[in-house]
């Protein structure tokens, strides 16, 4: 059984031998990120919301709607991918405006709910939100 054993490990470790050795026809890129991370954008959104619990519980600092803290995650993820594609093109393309613009509307729907404010009288921003998005469509696509 440990000769067994014994072959596996040598055939493992020439194996791996053969994995490190640098291979010449292959050149890693040299500014291409291997995946989209926003992992740490979910984390910091994630910290927030229990330092916010926390204060609740050692002071007199109360959130009513709390789970709307939940709904900014994927806001300040847009964000995020409307700097990355800033970023990668240089400028404001045609994908970071329209990820800066989502980002902005869940946001506002965020803090809608956060705040308790009435509907009936903060929809107009979204109006004026269609306003901005069409008018840098306009300026940026000349």
């Amino acid at each position: 059984m440990s000769d067994e054993f014994n072959e596996i490990k040598d055939e493992e470790k020439e194996k791996m031998g053969a994995a490190d050795q640098p291979r010449q026809e292959q050149s890693a890129p040299e500014s291409t990120p291997s995946r989209d991370n926003n992992s740490w954008i979910a984390g910091v959104a994630i910290i927030a919301v229990g330092v916010i619990f926390l204060l609740s519980n050692f002071t007199d600092f109360r959130l009513d709607n709390w789970w709307a803290l939940f709904i900014l995650i994927p806001g300040l993820i847009t964000f995020a991918n409307a700097w990355r594609a800033r970023k990668e093109d240089g400028h404001w393309s045609k994908k970071a405006r329209g990820s800066l613009i989502g980002g902005l509307a869940i946001t506002m729907v965020a803090a809608i709910f956060l705040f308790n404010l009435d509907w009936g009288k903060v929809w107009p921003l979204f109006l004026i939100l269609g306003g901005v998005a069409a008018l840098l469509g306009g300026l940026f696509d000349s």
